[in-house]
C-alpha cells in the first residue's frame, strides 16, 4: 500500500524542478548594494593633521584628511570646478582641502570656501554644498563616516561601546583579514547557529534567541555563552564570550571596500584581570578561541574555517531551509532597510 501511495503523489512541474536546478548558473556572488550605515574608516592616530589620503571604500576612491584644528574631512575625490584630483598634489589650508589645479578650496561638508581668482564665484556655491563629502565622526579612537548613496543624514548614532570607553578594560590585540564577500554575508553567521557544529566543530548545535530592533539585532547564542550585538549594517558590532564567570569581548568595525571585497577589523578586549590568575588565563583563551583554536580545544575560529566558504560561496536569495536552520529569513528581512537600490536590485536580496 505504502508503495502504491508513493507512487501516485503528485510530482513537481518538470519545469519548476528544472528551475531549481538549473538556479545554479544564475547565482551572483554579490548581488548587494553598498548598505547605508556608519563605518570604520581608520585610526585616528593614522591620520596627521595636515595629511591628505586617498583611500578606497564603498566601491569608490575617497580623499581623507585632517585639517589644523584636527577636524577630519572625507571626500569625493574630483574637484568640481574642472575635475582635478584632489588627493593627488591637493593641500591642507586651514580646515580645507584645496585643489591642487586652481586652488579652489573646500571645507568638510563640501562648501566651496575660496576662489583665489575672479570677480565672481558660481552662484550655486553661495547655496549649498558643491562637493560631496561624507558625516565623520572620531569615537573610540577611530574616525568613522556615514555612507549613504542619496546622500541622506544619518539615522542613528554610534553606540557606546563598554569595552572601547570604560575603564577597566584592556588588550590591545587587533586583527584584519579580507573576504572576498558582501558584508551581509559575513553578518548572516551570527544566526547560522547549524555552521557552529558542522563547520566549526562545536559539541551541538546551541539554542539561539535573537532580537531585531530598527537598526539593531541582538543575539544569545548557548543561554550565554556567546552574546552578540550589532548596529546598522553589521559595521558595528561587539560578541562577548564567557566561561567560568570570565568574559572577553571582540568589537567589530567591518567596511565594504567593494561590492565583492570586505575587510573584517576586530579589537579584542577583557577586564584588567591580575597577571597570572586564573582569570586572566580564561580571558586569553576566550580571545583566542574567537579567531583560531585555542589550547585543549577542538573547535576552529573563523580564520581557519569561514574564510574558505565566504571566499568561494554564492548568494542564494530563496535558499532551502529546514527547521533546524537559525532566523535566517528574519535576518535578511532585518537587513533589508540598509539598502537602497531599485526594484530589480531589491528582488535578488
Amino acid at each position: 500500500m505504502s508503495n502504491t501511495a508513493e507512487a501516485s503523489a503528485p510530482s513537481p512541474p518538470a519545469d519548476l524542478k528544472l528551475a531549481q536546478l538549473l538556479e545554479s548558473t544564475r547565482l551572483e556572488r554579490c548581488p548587494f548594494p553598498i548598505p547605508s550605515s556608519w563605518f570604520f574608516v581608520d585610526f585616528s592616530g593614522n591620520l596627521k593633521v595636515g595629511e591628505v589620503r586617498n583611500i578606497q571604500l564603498f566601491d569608490q576612491e575617497w580623499v581623507l584628511f585632517r585639517g589644523e584644528s584636527g577636524k577630519v574631512g572625507m571626500s569625493d575625490p574630483y574637484c568640481p570646478h574642472l575635475g582635478a584630483h584632489l588627493g593627488h598634489g591637493g593641500k591642507v589650508c586651514g580646515d580645507h582641502i584645496r585643489c591642487p589645479f586652481h586652488h579652489w578650496e573646500y571645507d568638510a561638508e563640501g562648501w566651496c570656501k575660496q576662489v583665489p581668482y575672479g570677480k565672481n564665484a558660481p552662484a550655486i556655491t553661495k547655496l549649498r554644498p558643491i562637493l560631496r563629502t561624507l558625516p565623520v565622526q572620531e569615537r573610540y579612537g577611530q574616525i568613522w563616516a556615514w555612507f549613504h548613496p542619496k546622500m541622506e543624514p544619518p539615522s542613528w548614532e554610534l553606540p557606546h561601546i563598554p569595552c572601547m570607553e570604560d575603564e577597566g578594560w584592556v588588550g590591545d590585540q587587533r586583527g584584519t583579514w579580507q573576504a572576498s564577500t558582501a558584508i551581509q554575508e559575513i553578518v548572516e553567521n551570527s544566526v547560522d547557529i547549524a555552521h557552529l557544529k558542522f563547520l566549526h566543530g562545536a559539541a551541538g548545535v546551541p539554542p539561539i534567541q535573537v532580537e531585531f530592533d530598527r537598526h539593531m539585532q541582538r543575539f544569545n547564542l548557548g543561554g550565554g555563552y556567546i552574546v552578540g550585538e550589532t548596529w546598522g549594517a553589521g559595521s558595528v558590532g561587539t560578541v562577548t564570550f564567557t566561561q567560568e564567570g570570565v568574559s572577553a569581548t571582540l568589537f567589530s568595525y567591518t567596511q565594504p571596500i567593494t561590492r565583492e571585497l570586505t575587510r573584517m577589523n576586530m579589537s579584542f578586549r577583557h577586564k584588567a584581570y591580575p597577571e597570572g590568575s586564573r582569570e586572566l588565563y580564561i580571558a586569553r583563551k576566550l580571545i583566542d578561541h574567537m579567531q583560531h583554536e585555542a589550547e585543549g580545544e577542538q573547535g576552529a575560529g573563523f580564520e581557519s574555517v569561514d574564510m574558505v566558504i565566504w571566499n568561494n560561496k554564492k548568494y542564494r536569495h530563496k535558499p532551502l531551509l529546514c527547521d533546524g536552520d537559525g532566523p535566517i529569513f528574519q535576518f535578511r528581512e532585518w537587513f533589508r532597510q540598509f539598502y537602497v537600490a531599485e526594484p530589480d536590485v531589491m528582488a535578488k536580496i
